[in-house]
């Protein structure tokens, strides 16, 4: 009798790094009756051919803390599970030519400080004492990771499967799924072996995902890379140096010319990001394979000719090496090179795991962040950058292909906030993109919606390179002034197509949505913002509620977050109450400044006299509109809510109305200077999952007398112990640069806090950071310093009143 498993709790679709610590997470939170499927032996994907480098370095938060966690993993998983180990812990040195890239490694120390390691800076005469045979005469100086190193990725992946066996779990090898179907509440997954009734199930399966993804009616936004990295023979110079020292030599990245120099053995290899990269499996002539385990492409080094020739410039010693070996195999690619890990979007208990460009380095913290996304419905870290809800449909195959190919080739590129990457763009434009881009408009993506992130005057610079700064003064610096000016003496108007729209109705909607929400329900005419909670009290979303009637309610979020938000919604909405997306038929424009009324006034026969937080349904150049009272700008205005068809002429009249009064178009940096002046919050930045609502500092939002409301309990008890962190304003003397995403905050030599916002702030003239401070510290007036790409900046903790139009005067005018 077979002992073929035939049920299970969970069900793991692929064999490498990352399933296998998929299903070592799973049994190490408790869940041991898993059973992982491999088509054929373990790590016959992307893992055999891997390079093995594990990095901690990242410029995300969320993906350093993965990384971060992946090392120290594999500096004891061996002696865990008693499985010998081939793990190189040699350092790395992260070179520099310019004074921009040495921004970005102080910048990258400081979040590594923050995570607990010492990461460094190194001048160009340090470099030389740590990897002797480097040539420095060019360099701005590098960075230095002691955790770097290297690992054996098959070794990796059976040592994490020895230690899934020994505490329960199964592993069917050379027994691929081949689908799935849904019965009842259960997952039935088919192999050649049998059938396995389950009921989660977790896509794992690297570079085959977008197939096994079609059996859930998902169409993973991937493609798939080759990637080629050369091992060289024994350099008998290096051999002596290794033997005299006792070590390795450190990891070599040359990240401006983009490739990594390792020491194998007494050799090296060599790895490039070259430009003219080749995607695999996009056309008939190149079909997508049935089965390509342990097989790799044909070499094909022309293309790595400038690579190789740097990387022998730079490290003389390399150029006297004789080459013995060429990898050349399938990387998967999303469009922004992050991974999927989380909940499948659209589909009941299922998770991915899967599209892993970097998956050795990333394996250890992706099975940590998916065994949580199962057993606890959420992940300790804000995950956000990897969560597959971050796409929403549009990233079809040729997107998938172009941005891949894209991030391939700046696999090492910089991420300037103010530059905007060309390829796969014009995707979805707004139904006046015609006139913002007659007027100037220089667009960024967001969520594939082109939106007007500022409107240049003439002479303004455009250019792509112009925006590869870390400085606050680009050329968008005095447009960007001019524009929250006019919003601020007259009037303004921001483009915005893309908003997230829902519609919630039905008998009870009201109720429900009350226990979902930490705060109360604005009345039937009214608007106001609502806060999501996860069961720990934690930040979800950020979502407007206009109250259409008694149990009927329209809610409104970020572009970016459409699938996030409507999956929340679904997974716990009530029965009998509807849930529709209108996002594709409304556009908005945000209409505010003080002069913004007079310009209504011509255009429309709305009773404008309402007061902030309401709405309203009227009519614009013969077309009906929906008027909100609010405005994220923080002055006087209203978002005016438009069909598609009907946002054109709608334009035209509001930009004809204004000509008299002073209306400007302004744009996305514009609206981040001006919320920022209010202390109004960004989604995934100052709210996510890493803060609890009071946390926050949205307690005016919590409803206690409510009998119960998601995260309720959490929110009690972490009031009735007190808090040891909490929102906090900050205005800074940041000199030419604005504070990064996570800049750290000292006190007195000790880190008291991060910020999660920062920018210039042009009505207060002054820099300002929203961010997170310690109790103790989060006083008005205390003094505190701000890391800035590696220089402490003197800073000032401010009142809890917004630094701009403190009373609110202005907005309810």
């Amino acid at each position: 009798m077979s002992d073929f498993p035939t049920h299970a709790r969970v069900v793991i679709i692929g064999g490498g790094a990352v399933g296998a610590s998929s299903l070592y997470h799973l049994c190490k939170a408790g869940w041991t009756d898993c059973v992982l499927l491999e088509k054929n032996e373990l790590t016959a994907g992307s893992t055999w051919h891997a390079a093995g480098n594990v990095p901690t370095f990242s410029s995300s938060w969320s993906i350093m803390n993965m990384q971060r966690y992946s090392a120290e993993l594999y500096r004891r998983l061996g002696d865990e599970v008693d499985y010998p180990m081939n793990y190189n812990v040699t350092g790395s040195v992260r070179l520099g030519h310019t004074k921009e890239r040495l921004q970005e490694f102080k910048k990258v120390v400081g979040m590594g400080r923050y995570q607990g390691m010492d990461l460094n800076i190194l001048t160009p005469d340090e470099i030389k004492e740590v990897y002797p045979f480097v040539e420095t005469h060019d360099l701005t100086g590098a960075l230095h990771d002691p955790y770097d190193g290297d690992i054996d990725p098959a070794q990796l992946t059976q040592a994490l499967a020895k230690g899934a066996r020994q505490m329960g779990a199964r592993i069917e090898r050379f027994c691929p799924a081949t689908g799935v179907r849904r019965e009842g509440d259960d997952w039935v997954v088919s192999t050649p072996k049998g059938e396995i009734r389950c009921e989660i199930v977790v896509n794992a399966a690297g570079y085959y995902a977008r197939e096994v993804g079609k059996w859930f009616g998902r169409d993973l936004p991937m493609m798939v890379m080759s990637h080629q990295y050369m091992l060289f023979d024994t350099v008998p110079e290096l051999e002596g140096w290794t033997k005299e020292v006792g070590h390795k030599l450190p990891l070599l990245r040359d990240v401006d010319s983009s490739y990594y120099l390792r020491q194998e053995k007494n050799g090296f290899n060599l790895g490039p990001y070259e430009g003219n990269c080749k995607a695999h499996w996009v056309t008939k002539d190149d079909p997508f394979p049935e089965d390509f385990s342990f097989q790799l492409f044909p070499d094909d080094l022309e293309r790595l000719e400038w690579h190789i020739n740097d990387a022998m410039a730079r490290v003389p010693l390399l150029a006297s090496a004789g080459l013995s070996k060429v990898i050349n195999g399938p990387i998967p690619y999303t469009p922004d090179g992050n991974p999927l890990i989380g909940p499948m979007p659209g589909v009941p208990n299922a998770f991915e795991a899967c599209v892993f460009t970097f998956g050795i380095c990333q394996a250890g913290g992706a099975g940590k962040v998916l065994a949580e996304w199962v057993t606890e419905g959420a992940t300790e870290w804000d995950m956000w950058s990897c969560d597959p809800r971050r796409f929403t449909g549009f990233e079809d195959p040729d997107y998938c292909v172009r941005k891949g190919i894209e991030v391939y080739g700046h696999e090492y590129a910089m991420h300037f906030p103010h530059h905007s990457w060309p390829e796969g763009r014009g995707k979805k434009l707004s139904a006046v993109h015609a006139q913002t881009k007659a007027l100037g408009a220089v667009y960024a993506p967001y969520n594939g919606w082109e939106r007007a992130a500022w409107y240049a005057r003439p002479g303004d610079d455009v250019s792509e390179d112009a925006q590869r700064t870390w400085d606050r003064e680009g050329p968008w610096f005095g447009a960007v002034k001019e524009e929250c000016q006019a919003v601020r003496d007259a009037a303004g108007i921001l483009d915005l197509p893309g908003f997230s729209r829902f519609g919630l109705k039905g008998a009870g909607a009201a109720d429900w949505l009350a226990t979902q929400i930490t705060g109360k329900l604005p009345s039937v005419g009214r608007l106001g913002l609502a806060y999501f909670a996860d069961d720990k009290g934690r930040i979800v979303t950020e979502m407007s509620v206009a109250r259409m009637a008694e149990d009927e309610m329209v809610l409104i979020t970020a572009a970016t977050a459409q699938s996030h938000d409507w999956e929340w919604l679904k997974r716990h909405l009530a029965p009998d109450l509807s849930l529709t997306d209108h996002t594709t038929e409304w556009s908005t424009q945000i209409l505010t400044g003080p002069k913004s009324r007079a310009i209504l006034g011509e255009v429309t026969d709305a009773d404008l006299a309402k007061g902030w937080l309401t709405h309203q349904t009227a009519r614009i150049a013969g077309a009906e509109v929906w008027l909100a009272r609010v405005s994220f700008a923080g002055e006087l205005g209203w978002e005016i809510h438009s069909k598609v068809a009907d946002t054109e002429a709608i334009w035209n009249a509001v930009m004809r109305a204004g000509k008299g009064h002073g209306l400007r178009p302004f744009g996305m940096f514009a609206l981040n200077s001006l919320r920022i002046e209010k202390g109004y919050r960004a989604w995934k930045g100052d709210l996510s999952t890493d803060y609890t609502v009071l946390q926050g500092g949205l307690e005016r939002f919590i409803d206690w007398t409510k009998p119960e409301f998601r995260g309720k309990s959490a929110l009690a008890a972490e009031k009735q112990r007190g808090l040891t962190k909490r929102f906090a304003t900050l205005v800074i003397e940041a000199g030419e640069l604005d504070p990064p995403y996570m800049a750290t905050i000292w006190k007195d030599g000790a880190i008291v806090g991060e910020l999660t916002s920062g920018y210039y702030g042009h009505r207060v003239g002054a820099c300002i950071g929203l961010g997170m401070l310690k109790t103790e510290v989060n006083q008005p007036g205390t003094k505190v310093e701000v890391e800035i790409f590696g220089t402490l900046y003197p800073a000032v903790v401010q009142a809890d009143a917004p630094l701009w139009d403190a009373k609110n005067e202005r907005i309810r005018a």
